[in-house]
């Protein structure tokens, strides 16, 4: 991993190694461009053959983490968004009934619960995602 974080390439250089990348000036590590999924960790080898002294296990594990770390980055993000949003706090004297895209029933059991945050809201029985996502949005609009 340290040694593909190391080695770095412009995409002039790529292009000059056989690679096609954007050419938008950006400098890349190993590990980016062996997040792509046209490039192959026997691709880097070619261009740095120290590289090829990595056991083929190792190698394939790292194409695989590269290929998804875009991915589990996003995720990460999406659940340090949904923790803050669990927290968020519902007024105590909030009229669910002011709430558009609320059901009755969702309106009746937020009312009789009275929840202290979204998190809370969305354990009470009977509401639904789509309440959950429809108090959320009033209470962004009313910050």
């Amino acid at each position: 991993r340290r040694a593909l974080a190391a080695r770095r390439l412009t995409p002039g250089e790529a292009a000059r190694r056989g690679l096609r990348l954007r050419a938008d000036g950006r400098v890349r590590d190993g590990l980016d461009l062996l997040a792509r999924p046209e490039i192959g960790f026997a691709d880097l080898a070619r261009l740095w053959p120290e590289l090829a002294a990595c056991p083929a296990g190792a190698a394939r594990q790292l194409e695989i983490e590269c290929r998804y770390a875009v991915y589990l980055e996003r995720q990460r993000a999406e659940i340090a968004a949904f923790r803050r949003e669990a927290a968020l706090e519902v007024p105590s004297g909030l009229d669910f009934a002011r709430i558009a895209g609320l059901s009755t029933e969702a309106r009746e059991r937020l009312a009789e619960a009275r929840p202290a945050t979204l998190a809370a809201a969305a354990r009470v029985p009977g509401v639904t995602p789509a309440a959950v996502a429809a108090l959320l949005g009033h209470l962004r609009r009313a910050a």
